[in-house]
């Protein structure tokens, strides 16, 4: 089946670079059974649930001189081990290790010529564990029509459901003759759709959301973000180097619920909260200029649910929206629950607030939405010129249950967001059974102290906490 790229697919495509790859990565760390999870396992359990991500089994064709947009086929030549890779880790096992291991893998752009993923069962690891790491190109998720692969193999029972047998024939493949004459036949056909696509295009190259077209509320936030100006200057905005480091936290949810209960705001307010006051304490001891009117920007995506969709649970359809915010983190400010009050303003005067998913919502959705809603707000957020912002937050809602893969307990999950241009960090944070797990990516060369942010989100917290008491 050939179809062709939507203007912000392709605009994800073609802006990659070396120094930048374009994915929406997840690490999940899972309990090993005492069979183990083997790799046929994890195959069969990938490919039964093929059906619901059609995209995974194709890849994508350019169209010669660029006379349209590029289109996806099936690849004929599908080969789900290409994909699907084991790796282990050396003795002793350790969380920096795999931390280490998924920072090399997230520094490589994928295989452009081969459908746009990969996952990576990592054996080896401490305390009766395994992982899973997965990549997925932004082009290939929307969260309309094409969902995230850690999506669709996440079930809510140890037992997976039953599939039924998946019979794919995938269809021939067009000559570059046939993608070349398909795109003169359509600009014969329709110059003025054709037309129409260009100018949405570069609509999309600002919004990343050809939605927001038709929604004149989406419309107004997208100019106000614009609006806001050139983000402050940081040390958070530099050249991005091919190298990665990643380091990851983990806190109590109820934590967070104790501090909004006491301040009357949203979880999402604390959460930003928390990272203002670690991002503040790094600033100070790298004896950067800290004054009480400084701020770092971030693009904090807010997941929103259309009125129409909130009891669908069907994969495949749209579980959500996500509307750009920029919110100015108050790091100047030396008092927590003064930083907590700006952000929760800041976050009450957006018109979508009062829409926001939460946690006792996406409980309805089937599979687990996580790494749909974390490449949702990552396609958003890089709509926009970096320069609008320093760094980019993504917090999104998960089940408060245990959850499976493979009949295996998903004990973590962390989101790995990409680097934009010129931003050395970026921050996905996941709701998931009770607790809050941070996934910090940044820049090797630029953040060589990215580990220190664990501690200092820690110690951001815990003032939060004593305020409250």
């Amino acid at each position: 089946m050939v179809s062709r790229l939507s203007a912000s697919d392709a605009t994800f495509f073609h802006l990659e670079n070396t120094s930048t790859p374009m994915y929406v990565g997840s690490l999940a760390i899972l309990r090993k059974p005492r069979a183990g999870l083997s790799y046929e396992t994890l195959l069969a359990t990938v490919e039964q649930r093929l059906p619901q991500i059609p995209r995974y089994r194709q890849k994508v064709r350019e169209v010669t001189l660029g006379l349209a947009r590029p289109v996806w086929v099936d690849d004929r030549d599908f080969d789900i081990t290409y994909h699907i890779r084991r790796s282990a880790l050396p003795s002793p096992g350790s969380d920096a290790q795999l931390h280490d291991l998924v920072a090399r893998l997230g520094s490589r752009p994928l295989d452009k010529t081969r459908p746009l993923w990969e996952m990576y069962l990592v054996e080896g690891l401490t305390k009766n564990r395994i992982a899973i790491y997965t990549k997925t190109h932004q082009a290939l998720v929307n969260g309309m029509t094409a969902l995230e692969i850690g999506h669709v193999i996440a079930d809510r029972t140890q037992k997976p459901p039953e599939f039924g047998e998946d019979i794919w024939i995938p269809a021939r493949e067009p000559s570059d003759r046939q993608l070349v004459l398909g795109a003169i036949g359509e600009w014969i056909a329709r110059p003025t759709s054709q037309l129409a696509a260009v100018r949405e295009a570069v609509f999309d190259l600002a919004t990343n959301s050809g939605e927001l077209a038709a929604v004149g509320r989406r419309v107004a936030d997208v100019v106000r973000t614009v609006a806001r100006g050139t983000a402050p200057s940081s040390p958070l905005n530099t050249t991005v180097s091919r190298n990665r480091r990643f380091s990851v936290a983990e806190h109590r949810l109820e934590d967070y619920r104790a501090v909004r209960a006491r301040y009357d705001c949203d979880i999402n307010d604390v959460v930003l909260a928390v990272v203002a006051g670690a991002l503040r304490n790094w600033l100070l001891s790298r004896g950067e200029p800290v004054t009480p009117t400084t701020t770092v920007r971030a693009m904090a995506p807010m997941s929103v649910y259309p009125d129409a969709e909130l009891d669908s649970t069907a994969p495949g359809q749209a579980i959500s929206e996500v509307s750009p915010f920029l919110v100015d983190l108050p790091v100047g400010e030396g008092n927590p629950v003064v930083r907590l009050s700006q952000i929760a303003h800041a976050t009450e005067s957006h018109s979508t607030a009062a829409s926001l998913v939460d946690a006792r919502t996406i409980v309805t959705l089937s599979g687990f939405a996580p790494p749909t809603l974390h490449a949702m707000g990552i396609r958003v957020a890089t709509g926009f010129s970096a320069r609008l912002f320093n760094l980019l937050i993504t917090n999104v809602p998960g089940a408060q249950k245990q959850m499976y893969v493979a009949g295996t307990k998903l004990l973590e999950t962390y989101a790995v967001p990409p680097l934009l241009q010129n931003q050395v960090l970026a921050i996905g944070v996941t709701s998931y059974n009770g607790m809050l797990y941070f996934g910090i990516n940044a820049d090797r060369d630029a953040m060589s102290d990215v580990d220190v942010l664990p501690s200092l989100l820690r110690e951001s917290l815990d003032e939060l906490l004593d305020a409250a008491r």
